[in-house]
């Protein structure tokens, strides 16, 4: 089992920054390729950003590309989003996941692609 713990969320104001980090329990996280999602109410999973295992590769959502940036540190075992300009609009409930499934150099943003889920941290940027 793998337990990922997601911080660093809260309450911004527009054009403010914060970077969330996500943390992953066991020994194997540099075989993980990892993701940023996001859930508002009554609205489906989406992804923000994906990592690679090796951390070469990375995807981002068209809302999101120029202003945040994912990034991994494996000696850390732990995975970040830099946001910055953020907008109301990025308004959510920020998830981390990680796949343990065989991965090679991928980037995986379809939420049935991953097998492990954290619970989530509040990112509220008021206007």
């Amino acid at each position: 089992q793998v337990q990922l713990v997601e911080s660093g969320g809260g309450l911004v104001q527009t054009g403010g920054s914060l970077r969330l980090s996500c943390t992953a329990s066991g020994r194997s996280f540099s075989s993980y390729a990892m993701g940023w999602f996001r859930q508002t109410s009554g609205q489906e999973r989406e992804v923000v950003a994906a990592v690679s295992k090796t951390g070469a590769n990375t995807q981002y959502a068209d809302s999101v590309k120029g202003r945040f940036t994912i990034s991994r540190d494996d000696a850390k075992n732990t995975m970040y989003l830099q946001m910055n300009s953020l907008k109301p609009e990025d308004t959510a409930v920020y998830y981390c996941a990680a796949r343990s499934r065989y991965s090679w150099i991928g980037v995986f943003v379809q939420t049935s692609d991953y097998n492990y889920w954290g619970q989530g941290t509040q990112v509220t940027v008021s206007s």
